[in-house]
């Protein structure tokens, strides 16, 4: 497509066919620099977006901001452009008592407490990561060494509404609610995958998610003291790693 996106500011031939997305813009310079030949292509709002190769294959990085609505809009973008293959670099909150500061979560499925992938799917339709890209991803932290879980992650639209729920006029639904993904061993809550694994089924896409855990507000609870992490560089390098095995995949079946 040659006609340049409204929001992302790209058209087909700026965009690799394999995009990695962080929220924060950021982040973008820190993940192209993991790419061969790397180059600034567009800086529009809240996305940016660098483009370079990977064992050959063209390679992007965009920003999505925060939430649901401006990551949809991204990928819905990025697909317009001919990108296929995703792979989200973002941060969480623990929430099992397991997951610790620094640990890399690696999402089966996202809860669907939040908007934007209602607008295209009913509430029945699981936020399901994609298989290919989730074997990947383990596969990439594996062979890394870094600790790794993989499982259900919480998605929502308010930072503050998890952070303050008790100052809500809806607290007593969040924290009933929250209780209840304790109970079924939720890993962490973050904002945006779920929009973007059911936006890409409907796309017909494929996306997964690798989080990088800043703290646990549960284990701080129970009186854990690990330190706050902000360094994201492991999830960095399980997104590249694992983009390198899709794409030799991808070669190897074509």
């Amino acid at each position: 497509m040659s006609e340049k996106q409204y929001h992302i500011a790209c058209s087909g031939s700026d965009v690799g066919g394999y995009v990695i997305l962080p929220g924060d813009p950021a982040r973008c310079e820190k993940i192209a620099a993991h790419f061969e030949n790397p180059r600034l292509i567009a800086h529009n709002r809240e996305y940016v977006t660098y483009t370079g190769t990977l064992d050959g294959a063209p390679v992007s990085v965009t920003s999505t901001g925060i939430g649901g609505p401006s990551a949809s809009i991204a990928m819905e973008e990025l697909v317009a452009c001919g990108a296929h293959t995703f792979i989200r670099v973002g941060t969480c909150g623990g929430i099992n008592l397991k997951v610790k500061s620094g640990d890399c979560i690696i999402e089966t499925a996202a809860i669907r407490q939040e908007g934007t992938s209602h607008e295209y799917a009913p509430p029945e339709y699981p936020a399901a990561a994609d298989y290919t890209v989730t074997a990947a991803l383990v596969e990439a932290a594996k062979e890394l060494g870094y600790p790794w879980h993989a499982g259900v992650v919480q998605n929502k639209d308010s930072f503050y509404g998890q952070h303050s729920p008790s100052r809500m006029p809806i607290a007593n639904t969040l924290l009933e609610k929250w209780e209840a993904w304790k109970r079924l061993g939720v890993l962490s809550s973050e904002m945006e995958s779920a929009a973007l694994f059911v936006v890409a089924a409907a796309l017909g896409v494929r996306c997964g998610t690798v989080l990088h855990t800043v703290w646990n507000q549960e284990r701080k609870l129970e009186g854990y003291t690990e330190p706050d992490n902000h360094d994201t560089e492991r999830a960095i390098r399980v997104a590249i790693l694992a983009m390198r095995r899709l794409i030799a995949d991808d070669k190897n079946n074509a």
